[in-house]
């Protein structure tokens, strides 16, 4: 299956942008079930580095990790995930539009293992589907509010 593409533009610089699109503390303000994460090296983010994102799922937190496959400040940004049964491809684009408006585009793929083939398409896919264009219209929403 094709990954999941949303974009918005945003009427925010490009940095400003990417600098909270791609905070993992930052990610419960704006991603739908997410209620913690962080960069395991915030200081020195570069490939390689592992991102840990707790989200609430069927009434339990779990926690997942990434890895960091790409960064490039103010433009890209990509992780992996390494563990779990579904495991997520995020890569984040910002392009600016001018001075002032950026556009965004976060593209999602899954990758099931074990009972996470199942649960991918009949249920990951399909919520995520629902959730990303909510998610993006929230960061978007606390971004133009100045937050």
């Amino acid at each position: 299956m094709a990954p999941i593409t949303v974009s918005t533009d945003i009427g925010r610089s490009a940095p400003e942008v990417y600098a909270y699109a791609t905070d993992p503390t930052r990610f419960h303000e704006w991603q739908s079930g997410v209620v913690d994460g962080h960069l395991d090296s915030p200081d020195n983010p570069k490939p390689g580095a592992l991102c840990r994102t707790t989200r609430r799922i069927g009434g339990a937190n779990r926690t997942s990790t990434s890895e960091l496959t790409h960064i490039n400040p103010p433009a890209t940004w990509g992780v992996r995930g390494i563990d779990g049964p579904i495991r997520a491809i995020v890569d984040v684009t910002v392009e600016p539009l001018d001075t002032h408006r950026s556009r965004l585009t976060i593209t999602v793929d899954f990758a099931g293992h074990g009972i996470g083939k199942v649960l991918v398409p009949l249920v990951v896919r399909p919520e995520a589907r629902k959730e990303m264009p909510g998610n993006l219209a929230t960061l978007k929403q606390h971004l133009e509010a100045g937050k």
